[in-house]
């Protein structure tokens, strides 16, 4: 073997290592994107389960605002299909929704000094309060995920082996317009 061939086949080696680093750096970052929604995930299912076990604790006082409770489903209903089909658009949409019912919720309840004092609306709001701390938590960490996936398939070299092999962008969890709002509380005091 000439002197040429042999920097020739050393070099074609050098590119395959690097390219397969590439490919392997842009599968951790894909796999990491799923693990992060994965993580997301597991919380919008815990917190789906416990939400109709606060909203019949509070229809145990009849008195208690229906309209409320009935939009705190209604949202549930679309973040669990938005869930479900792995729709983050519609998902972030849904979640502004959902918030804001609880928020409402929430707030109503004080009016409810019998509700308040039930043990087990406490332990519920205490509950789904942490699960959305958590979910705003695995939120940003997702995010974070996404920007760095959609980074490395742009960026040049990496974007020669992304567009080889399909590896895409991916979608952020958006806030709605109605979550970033600031939230009047004037008429829950009316």
């Amino acid at each position: 073997m000439t002197t040429g061939n042999m920097i020739s086949l050393g070099v074609a080696l050098v590119v395959l290592v690097y390219g397969v680093m590439l490919y392997n750096g842009l599968v951790a970052v894909k796999h990491n994107v799923t693990k992060t929604w994965a993580n997301i995930d597991i919380l919008l299912k815990q917190r789906h389960d416990e939400l109709p076990k606060l909203v019949e604790v509070c229809k145990q006082y009849k008195a208690f605002e229906q309209e409320t409770l009935r939009r705190v489903i209604e949202a549930r209903s679309r973040v669990q299909s938005a869930r479900e089909a792995r729709n983050i658009g519609a998902l972030g949409e849904a979640e502004g929704a959902l918030r804001m019912g609880l928020g409402r919720l929430f707030a109503v309840a004080e009016a409810y000094p019998e509700l308040k004092a039930n043990e087990n609306f406490t332990q519920l709001q205490q509950r789904i309060s942490a699960l959305e701390n958590g979910i705003a938590d695995r939120r940003e960490l997702y995010n974070d995920a996404v920007n760095i996936n959609n980074v490395r398939v742009e960026q040049f070299p990496d974007a020669i082996i992304a567009r080889l092999f399909h590896f895409e962008d991916k979608p952020f969890l958006k806030f709605s317009r109605a979550e970033k709002a600031d939230v009047d509380l004037k008429p829950l005091f009316d």
